[in-house]
């Protein structure tokens, strides 16, 4: 396993951004970034043994800069959606940027997608990967607290990619971190992704209003098209879903919250590559990217041309008191860890 670096380009202060590239012993690698802590490319085989990215990434540093669909991004400080844009701890009331109509989604504008992070490459005797580290001053995007949160990737000779969070706080505060990568198992640039057969641990969804903001129920995906307990592709039926083009729907992961538990496995049939998810989080969202643009916005890609699978706690968790909560306080340490296996069938 060896690591190698290469200048990624600056940011408009003039910071150097650097690309980590991580290769296992099979010849398999991933490329991360100092800016958002993000994922760029991920390449392995099909079952012939034919390379190819199955992450979205832009080429160059340029599109990362400017406004983009998180693509590869570590989201927060919060990601997904708070109602209202404002939420309450011990009797305060805080008002967070409004981004999303009335409503608030993945941290305000200056979000930790577009933020510098410092990076610092490490070796084990059975990974390797870059640290990521980045602190958020009190009052950013009108959040509490001082947060320092870490963003660390580790690859391995069983082609598993873990993307682990940690964050600590000065002041209570909400915190829901995610990674947001767009993935195409038959490969970047091959056509849609909508054809991949997709299983995932839930039987409940979050219960959502027409803004996607929920508000404490579940849904049973029984007998819908949100059910994947059992493999199913992604076009099944996603055209039952004409409201919202596609699925945009957060999954409640089976099993106990904060131990890493199977959350989803996604197979393209085409070129036999299977992902497999596991993490400690509550909550999974599937997004079939129904809104990409096509151009250079997107890395080219289309609507339905990549899929997300997006571990995180619920949205809006800050003002449902029931749901697991995403408030961390002084003393504390978020963990979360989330595993992404590469094989093929």
């Amino acid at each position: 396993m060896n690591i190698t670096t290469q200048p990624f380009g600056k940011t408009e202060v003039g910071r150097e951004v650097t690309r980590y590239i991580l290769t296992n012993s099979l010849g398999n690698s991933v490329s991360v970034m100092n800016w958002g802590a993000s994922l760029l490319d991920v390449n392995v085989p099909d079952r012939d043994g034919n390379m190819a990215n199955v992450n979205l990434m832009f080429p160059t540093l340029d599109r990362y800069l400017s406004g983009h669909p998180f693509l590869g991004s570590t989201v927060g400080r919060f990601c997904n959606r708070i109602g209202n844009a404002s939420f309450t701890i011990d009797g305060k009331k805080y008002e967070v940027t409004k981004n999303s109509g009335k409503h608030h989604i993945h941290g305000g504008k200056k979000n930790f997608t577009y933020q510098f992070w410092e990076g610092e490459s490490y070796q084990t005797d059975d990974a390797i990967g870059v640290r990521f580290t980045l602190v958020s001053p009190d009052g950013q995007e009108g959040y509490p607290g001082t947060v320092s949160v870490t963003t660390d990737y580790g690859w391995n000779d069983n082609n598993e990619l873990t993307i682990a969070f940690t964050a600590t706080t000065d002041a209570k505060t909400h915190v829901n971190l995610t990674n947001h990568s767009y993935w195409n198992l038959g490969g970047v640039g091959t056509g849609t992704a909508m054809d991949h057969v997709a299983t995932l641990h839930a039987d409940k969804i979050l219960d959502v209003d027409e803004d996607k903001i929920p508000g404490g129920k579940f849904r049973d995906v029984e007998g819908t098209p949100w059910d994947f307990r059992s493999p199913m592709s992604f076009a099944s039926r996603i055209d039952q879903l004409s409201a919202t083009g596609g699925y945009d729907d957060c999954y409640a992961i089976q099993g106990e919250i904060g131990t890493l538990r199977p959350a989803a496995r996604v197979v393209d049939p085409d070129s036999g590559r299977v992902l497999e998810i596991e993490t400690t989080q509550p909550g999974v969202q599937l997004y079939t990217a129904n809104y990409l643009p096509g151009n250079e916005r997107s890395a080219g890609a289309g609507g339905h041309d990549a899929f997300c699978l997006e571990t995180q706690h619920f949205q809006n968790a800050p003002n449902v008191p029931t749901f697991p909560t995403t408030l961390l306080k002084p003393g504390e340490t978020l963990n979360e860890v989330t595993v992404h296996r590469f094989s093929v069938e």
